[in-house]
């Protein structure tokens, strides 16, 4: 297994109505993210301690809450608000 990150639950039900410039730059960020947290979390699947919390990345034009998940590998876009 390898870490990426996915929308949870899907790409419709989170980023519903969201500008496609603000995606963009989520998913540049989530990237990013996930090259850290791949850095941080050496061998996640076998990862034994507390899990972190979910965070809020804010962006221009928007924000979006992610959490990432060390034995899954992955970063997982919760949510999507534009302003």
């Amino acid at each position: 297994m390898s870490w990426a990150w996915e929308y949870d639950p899907s790409m419709e039900y989170v980023a519903a109505g969201a500008p496609s410039a603000l995606l963009k730059e989520v998913e540049k960020l989530a990237d990013e993210l996930v090259r850290a947290a791949s850095a941080f979390y050496l061998d996640g699947t076998g990862y034994q301690g507390d899990g972190p919390k979910g965070q809020d990345a804010l962006l221009p034009g928007g924000m979006f809450v992610y959490l990432i998940v060390p034995r899954h590998e992955r970063l997982y876009i919760r949510q999507i608000t534009a302003w």
